[in-house]
């Protein structure tokens, strides 16, 4: 037993001394379409380009992509404990779109939000919340109603905030699919181009918190 005890102590001790050895650091994404990377090829989705960018500054980092087409934030909820039984290092949480364009109730995606984010907080993950913005013809009580919920979260759960996911996209004819709705694969070098601070920032957390 006290050999065993040693051993352990020993690998312990080595991985403390060299971090990047324990392995990549495990990043779970959890969202809709715009995470999946609906209509482009695997390659070009928003997952494996932000974990090449990442690489390619030196993060020894795996992205699950946990996005699925369609899903809503009651969608997120229901899958979470599964997504995350393999295990996770950190989570980003970008859910809410398919709420807006349903024209679900606000007040339904925050709940369930919420519950996201308690949860993974439960777990002392270090998160980062991508915000979604809502289509001006939803009309302005909406558009404010909604929009108010990933700040106010953010906040709540004392985590980071990128406050809209398609900025410096949405909109932009050439860095989108047809549908406009879906950034093409331009448009989602340009999100992985903005958002990155913010997730290098997320895997400082993560990387201090391992043992």
């Amino acid at each position: 037993m006290r050999d065993c005890l040693l051993h352990a102590g020993l690998v312990l001790l080595f991985y403390q001394a060299f971090p990047a050895l324990a392995g990549p650091l495990r990043l779970v994404a959890l969202g809709d379409s715009l995470t999946a990377g609906y209509g482009l090829a695997q390659e070009q989705g928003f997952a494996v380009r932000l974990e090449e960018a990442l690489r390619a500054k030196g993060h020894q980092v795996r992205i699950v992509n946990a996005g699925v087409s369609g899903d809503t934030t009651a969608g997120g909820l229901a899958r979470l404990d599964w997504t995350l039984a393999e295990g996770a290092e950190a989570a980003m949480v970008a859910l809410g779109a398919n709420d807006m364009l349903r024209g679900l109730p606000p007040e339904q995606a925050e709940r369930n939000l919420d519950a996201i984010l308690g949860r993974l907080n439960q777990r002392k993950l270090p998160v980062l919340l991508i915000g979604m913005q809502a289509s001006v013809n939803l009309g302005a009580d909406y558009a404010a109603s909604f929009n108010a919920i990933y700040p106010r979260l953010a906040k709540k759960h004392g985590v980071d905030l990128y406050p809209f996911f398609l900025e410096g996209v949405a909109l932009k004819p050439g860095l989108n699919q047809d549908d406009g709705l879906h950034p093409n694969d331009k448009g989602v070098l340009e999100i992985v181009r903005r958002i990155l601070p913010k997730v290098e920032r997320l895997l400082a957390k993560a990387e201090r918190q391992r043992p």
